[in-house]
Parts: C-alpha cells; sequence; structure tokens
C-alpha cells in the first residue's frame, strides 16, 4: 500500500502516466472537447455586479421598492448643447428623432421637448387641460422664439428634467419597457438601434449628441469586458510566452508550454459554462491569469526534465523523475494559490464566489495539464540538443545566485533594518487608505461614454439614480397635504446639496397643478394651500400626458411615494456624510410612528457593496493565511517555522497596502483582489525553498548555513524565473482600459517583486538567525510531508 503524497505514490504515478500516454491524451482530448461544448452556456452578465449578498439589508430594501415601483434603471437620456439646435430644421429633426424610438418594440416611452404639455385652465368647463408646447411641427422662428421664452422663464416644472434654463441643454428621455432592462434585449436595442441611429443623426444635422442613463452605461461597459478577455489572453501568451523563450532559448519547450496553457483556457471557459456563470469584470481576468499561474508550472517541470538530462543523459529516467521530484512540490504550490483563491467562496458575495470556484477549479486543472502533458510530450520528441540546455550554464544567473548569498551571508543586520523601515512607512502608508463607492471609476475613463456621464453630471448633476421611498402607513396617504409638504421640505435639502440633481415627485406635479390653476403665472408654482387643495388636486390624480406622471411617483393604493434623484460619481466617505444629514432631516420631518422612509437606488447598493467587500477582505485574507499557516504546521511540526514562513509573505502584502495610501490608490472591488491573489501565489516560493531547505538538513546532518546556501542556490534559480514571469504576466493587465484591472495588474506585479526578494532575502537571513531553535531534530526528523524526495540528496 502507498499514502497520498508519498514517494511511492508518484513513483506508480509516473508509471501511469509514462505507460497510458496514448490513452491520457485521448483522455484529454475528450475533456477538451466537452469543455469546448460548454462555451455556448457562458452569459455575459446583463445587470451591475450584485456585491452584497440577496439577504443583506441594503438588498432587501432596494427589492422592496422595486416590487412597488417596478425597475428604476430603465432610463436613457440623450443630451444637445449646442445653440445651433434652436432652428427650424435642427429642432424638427431632434424631435422627429423622438419619434422614430417611440416606434421601437423595446421603447416604453419617449419624453421630449415636443411631448411637454401646458396645463391650460379651462374656465368654461371648470377643469384643467392639457395643450401641448409644439403642436405637429415648428415652421417659423417666431414658434422657436416663443418656445424658449416659454420653457426656460415659465415652467420650473420641467427644468433640470428635460433641459438647463442656464445653459441651454436640451434632455429627451428614453424609458425602455421594464422587463428588458436586464436581458440581451437591452444589448441588442443600444448596439444595434440607438448607437447607429444617433450616429446617423449626427451626420445629418452636424450636431454632437451625449449619450447616457444606466441601460447604456451597462451595455457599453459589459461590452468594453468582452472586448478585454481576448486582449489580455494574447498578450498574456506573448509576453509569457517571450519571457519563457528567453530563458530557455527553445522553440519547441516554448510551443509545449503554449499548448498546456490554451488548453489550461479552454478548459476554464468551460468550467464558467458549465456552471452557468456569468461573465463578470472579474470571471473575464481568470483566462490570462492561468496562462500567467500555467506558464510557471512549464517552467519548473521543463527546468527539471533538461537539468536531469545534462546530469545522466538518459530521458526516461528523466521524465520519470520529473514527476517523481516536481510532482509534489508543484501539487503543492497550486493547492496553495489556489486556496488563495478559494477563499472567496467562504464570502457572501455572490461576484466573490463565483471567481473563487471558477479560479481554484482552473488551477487546479492547469496543474494536472501540465503534470500530464508535458512528460508525454517529450516522450515523443528526440533527445534535447546542446543548445536547449546552455541556459543552465548562464553566468548572469550564477552572479544573480551568489549576490543573494553573499547578501544574506554579510548583509543581514542591513536586510533587518531595510524590512523593518518598511513596515514602519508601510503602516503609515496604510491609515491613509481611502475606500471608493465609485461606479465608474474603474470604467475606461478615455471612452465616450464615460465623457457622456461627466457632461450630464455638470449639465444635470449625475445620471445615478438615489431613490426615497415614503411609506405613509395608510391608503391615499400621500396626497395628503401634510405628507406633501413634509416631502417638499425633504426636496428643500435635496436641492440644496451640490452632489445631487432637482429631485422629481408627485409634489412637483401638484406644484404644477398650482401653477396652471392660477392661469400658468411661475409665481403659483408652490403647494396649495388647504382650501386649494381639494379642486388642485382633483386634476392632479386625473391628469396624464404620454408617461402617467403621478403613476410613476405614487403607487396605485396612494400608500406608497417616491421621490427621485441623480447623484454625481463621487466617493464612499462623501456619500456617508451626504447619508447622514438626509438620514437626520427624515428623522426630524417625518414621524416614525406615521412614515416610513427609506434611501435606495442602484448607486447607493454599489457603494454599500464596497464597504461591504472590505469587510470580506478581511476575511478571505484571514482565512488564506490561516489555511497557509496549517499547511506549513503540517509540514514542519514547528510553531516558529510557521512565523518564519509567514512574515516574508506578509510583508509584501503590507507594503502594497502601504503603496496603495501613497499613490492614493482606494481599496474597491478590483484592488480588494490584489491581497489574497499575491498572498496565495508568492507563498509558493516559500513552501519551495523551505521543502528543499528541509532536505538539504537531512543530507548535511542538520548544519544549519550549509542547508540555507544549498537551498537559496538550487530554488534561487528557479524563484528568479518563475517571479519574472508573474511579474510580467500580471503587468498585461495594465493595459486594459478598466483603472481597476490596472491597478490590480501593477499592484500584483508589485507585491510579487517584493515577495520573491522577501522569500530570497529575508526568509534565509531568519533561518540563519533563528538557527538551533528551527532546526530541531526532533521535528524535522519524521516530516510528514516529504515534497522533495531523498533522491534528491546525491544531486
Amino acid at each position: 500500500m502507498f499514502k497520498l503524497f508519498t514517494n511511492d505514490f508518484w513513483d506508480i504515478t509516473a508509471r501511469l502516466i509514462l505507460r497510458n500516454k496514448i490513452i491520457i491524451l485521448v483522455g484529454i482530448i475528450i475533456a477538451t472537447f466537452f469543455f469546448s461544448q460548454q462555451w455556448d452556456n457562458m452569459r455575459f452578465t446583463y445587470t451591475e455586479a450584485n456585491l452584497l449578498p440577496d439577504d443583506h439589508e441594503i438588498n432587501t430594501t432596494y427589492n422592496d421598492f422595486l416590487k412597488t415601483f417596478g425597475e428604476e434603471g430603465n432610463l436613457i437620456v440623450l443630451g444637445l448643447k449646442d445653440s445651433t439646435l434652436f432652428t427650424i430644421d435642427k429642432l424638427n429633426a431632434w424631435n422627429k428623432l423622438s419619434e422614430d424610438f417611440k416606434k421601437n418594440g423595446a421603447v416604453e416611452t419617449v419624453i421630449s421637448i415636443k411631448d411637454l404639455q401646458k396645463l391650460i385652465k379651462d374656465t368654461n368647463n371648470e377643469r384643467f387641460k392639457l395643450e401641448p408646447f409644439i403642436k405637429d411641427s415648428i415652421s417659423s422662428l417666431k414658434q422657436i422664439e416663443v418656445l424658449q421664452s416659454e420653457l426656460f422663464e415659465q415652467y420650473p416644472f420641467y427644468d433640470n428634467f428635460l433641459f438647463n434654463k442656464n445653459s441651454k441643454t436640451i434632455r429627451t428621455a428614453i424609458y425602455l419597457k421594464k422587463d428588458i432592462v436586464n436581458t440581451s434585449a437591452r444589448k441588442d436595442f443600444v448596439i444595434n438601434t440607438l448607437l447607429p441611429t444617433i450616429e446617423n443623426f449626427e451626420i445629418n444635422n452636424n450636431l454632437d449628441v451625449r449619450i447616457s442613463g444606466m441601460p447604456y452605461i451597462r451595455t457599453l461597459n459589459s461590452q468594453n469586458i468582452v472586448d478585454e478577455i481576448g486582449k489580455f489572453i494574447l498578450a498574456a501568451l506573448l509576453v509569457t510566452s517571450f519571457i519563457f523563450f528567453l530563458f530557455f532559448r527553445s522553440f519547441r519547450a516554448t510551443f509545449i508550454s503554449l499548448i498546456v496553457v490554451c488548453i489550461g483556457v479552454m478548459w476554464t471557459l468551460g468550467i464558467i459554462g458549465l456552471l452557468n456563470y456569468e461573465i463578470t469584470v472579474l470571471t473575464a481576468l481568470i483566462p490570462p491569469l492561468i496562462i500567467v499561474i500555467g506558464i510557471p508550472n512549464c517552467i519548473f517541470l521543463i527546468n527539471k526534465y533538461q537539468h536531469e538530462v545534462k546530469l545522466h543523459g538518459n530521458k526516461v529516467k528523466s521524465l520519470q523523475r520529473v514527476i517523481t521530484k516536481i510532482g509534489n512540490a508543484t501539487l503543492m504550490t497550486n493547492v496553495t494559490t489556489a486556496s488563495g483563491f478559494a477563499t472567496f467562496i467562504l464570502t457572501e458575495s455572490k461576484l466573490l464566489k463565483e471567481f473563487g470556484v471558477v479560479a481554484s477549479l482552473s488551477i487546479l486543472a492547469i496543474f494536472i495539464l501540465c503534470i500530464l502533458i508535458i512528460p508525454i510530450i517529450y516522450t515523443f520528441l528526440p533527445f534535447p540538443k546542446d543548445r536547449h540546455l546552455e541556459h543552465l550554464n548562464k553566468r548572469w544567473i550564477g552572479g544573480f545566485v551568489n549576490w543573494m548569498e553573499r547578501m544574506v551571508k554579510q548583509q543581514r543586520i542591513a536586510i533587518y533594518i531595510t524590512s523593518v523601515v518598511l513596515l514602519t512607512l508601510s503602516i503609515i502608508g496604510i491609515y491613509q487608505i481611502k475606500i471608493s463607492g465609485s461606479l465608474i471609476e474603474d470604467m475606461p475613463q478615455e471612452s465616450d461614454f464615460v465623457n457622456d456621464i461627466r457632461f450630464f453630471e455638470k449639465e444635470f448633476n449625475g445620471i445615478m439614480p438615489l431613490e426615497f421611498m415614503i411609506d405613509t402607513k395608510r391608503k391615499k396617504g400621500v396626497m395628503k397635504l401634510s405628507t406633501l409638504k413634509r416631502m417638499d421640505e425633504l426636496e428643500d435639502l435635496i436641492i440644496e446639496i451640490p452632489e445631487l440633481s432637482k429631485p422629481i415627485s408627485v409634489v412637483s406635479l401638484v406644484k404644477y397643478s398650482k401653477q396652471a390653476y392660477y392661469n400658468g403665472n411661475p409665481k403659483f408654482y408652490q403647494l396649495p394651500t388647504a382650501q386649494e387643495n381639494s379642486f388642485i388636486l382633483s386634476y392632479a390624480k386625473n391628469s396624464s400626458s404620454n408617461v402617467d406622471l403621478l403613476k410613476n411617483f405614487v403607487d396605485s393604493t396612494g400608500q406608497y411615494a417616491r421621490i427621485t434623484t441623480f447623484m454625481k460619481d463621487i466617493g464612499t466617505d462623501k456619500m456617508e456624510r451626504i447619508e447622514e444629514n438626509i438620514q437626520t432631516k427624515i428623522d426630524k420631518v417625518f414621524p416614525k410612528d406615521r412614515y416610513d422612509v427609506t434611501m435606495t437606488g442602484k448607486a447607493l447598493v454599489f457603494q454599500k457593496g464596497t464597504k461591504y467587500l472590505v469587510k470580506n477582505l478581511a476575511i478571505s485574507l484571514s482565512l488564506a493565511i490561516l489555511l497557509i499557516a496549517l499547511f506549513m504546521a503540517y509540514m514542519f511540526r514547528s510553531g516558529r517555522m510557521i512565523i518564519v514562513s509567514l512574515i516574508p509573505n506578509l510583508l509584501p502584502l503590507l507594503v502594497t497596502a502601504g503603496l496603495m495610501g501613497y499613490l492614493g490608490v482606494p481599496i474597491k472591488p478590483s484592488t480588494i483582489l490584489v491581497f489574497s491573489i499575491a498572498f496565495g501565489i508568492s507563498v509558493d516560493d516559500t513552501i519551495h525553498f523551505l521543502a528543499k531547505y528541509r532536505q538539504e538538513l537531512q543530507a548535511n546532518h542538520w548544519k544549519i548555513k550549509v542547508s540555507v546556501y544549498g537551498a537559496l542556490r538550487e530554488t534561487g534559480v528557479s524563484m528568479f524565473y518563475t517571479s519574472i514571469v508573474l511579474f510580467f504576466g500580471f503587468s498585461v493587465f495594465t493595459i486594459s482600459s478598466f483603472g481597476g484591472t490596472v491597478a490590480l495588474g501593477a499592484l500584483v506585479s508589485a507585491t510579487l517583486l517584493f515577495a520573491m526578494l522577501s522569500n530570497l532575502l529575508l526568509l534565509p537571513s531568519l533561518l540563519l538567525s533563528l538557527e538551533r531553535s528551527i532546526a530541531n531534530k526532533e521535528v524535522l526528523r519524521e516530516p510528514s510531508i516529504n515534497i522533495i524526495p531523498k533522491e534528491d540528496e546525491d544531486e
């Protein structure tokens, strides 16, 4: 009998692999075909990433709002700021554009200048009637002058909704059907109808139309994510294979590695499809991630094969030793990396869970592919030529190893002082880190749709909806004057906040009704008195234009009202202060026994989600550290060894966090991933080093110094190679147009570079300084996992 991870296990594994080459290759081809069939099940996300658990209080509030008033993110806005619009031909063309959109099946309704209605007092019938600002079409400049005068001076109801009276910017509101907002039909409308129609309009009329609104932003953002997957995969393949070739100077070895990682990417996409997961901004990172993690596996295995061939010239024995000697070490390093990602599965966020599941399964899959494909392919290939083995004698690598050894021997105090200084500076930097809840900060900043967002923020104070739902706790309670006055008081506070737009609610409609009652005099745009109320409200309840405004802002029972405002893209800190001020006002104005007022909306849900994610970061990182600590404890049975192994991996994380503080890189969903990813990968170097160190201890009769320097010389080259590949591999993400992905790539690259130096300088220094307390013979005499078999002792 043999136990898992022992020499016997790996000997048997090697024999099975090398004797069943054809069966294994056929099995891999069948599995790859199966996974490729699952690609059809991959879905591109049509909703925002919900960072909160479904049962979280914020989500529950938001879902209650949706049940009462329906989907709130169904508005697309078109904007124009051009003085030439107010000419006969261009204004008619603008109105025709709106009419064309009304005919589309995806559109519920469109509100443009042509759809605006004046409330006119009908004294004969003692009622109000609706009259359009524009009848049919514009035919004279006089009509345009009257229209501008009425819109910009006499009707405040529409100000900041369809126009900005100060800058003369005009808007058209397109409401999509609520049932298509979170489906592929929304994408079809935006890409195939909206954009081509607007483009034609711009060309024909020489006007620059701005487009925004959540359905539009989400569609273009999702499209960018999809477009970047291919770009990342190609860049990762090119960069890692180029570095691989520089190290090995062998087209054959490079090609074999590319085959392995390409199959790994196919399996990854298949896993996403098999599990019916959506392609999100996170899962889109996994295929290039697998290339970056898979190439170091190939380096370890091919490097070992060439080393063995050079040593004794027996190809079959070399391939067997590749599996028996490197198999276990590579398995352990891949398991620790997968564990770093798997900790995300234990968070409550669906987005992170899916990322954790796919990433950890894909990392284990790439290990299986490497250990099977590389030895099997080499059995069919001729003996390596001398030029393929030249890299093993590179002088500059020897110089790098000698420099490390010299530093550890002679400059240990300097290494400790540098580490303490870095730690102190990092802790200072950590206190300067901010949390960002910005919805558009990570979006491509140079893209047209982000520039359009900035345009609408400037002209209309934002496009991200913030909603207030007022529950009066009784039917028809909304239309009571006391309720309307309380709502008006809350709206006055919202108007005072520069980051929020002018609110829209039933209050505005009631004010408009009073203005109409007094023959359209804008001075009377205010809430009616108790005497005026009964007559004026009878109109408000019955009036409607193409969009029933009352229905939009009061539910069918009259118990619930909503106030909608739009917010600028602001940070979490500022938003929390605004929320606090508004909540204080709500508590003061709305008695809790009579009203229940909640604040919600997509922007608020996203910001709360970011805050929640930071807590999850601490949990997932702590779990990753605990898992690695347990693994080290199982390997070495020594408490001090756990500390020694964790210090060189925690220091780079703290340095990176400090850098984020100094450089002003905020904590957000994308940068949150840096720490768990970097920790899971950097600890691989520690495992390789400590495993070799322990084997050297056994071979050198527990002589610490000899063993440390032996391990440093043996593992230093491979650790340097893999760290360089990982550094440049993760740097690929900096070509992204998404700010978060750029930050992720740069920060992980920097962390892994620090981690390499930490593992090659600080780790051996700690081992030498703590000498006997760690190298306890009783502890190490019977290791629990023999990562590097004893056969290595005579090399």
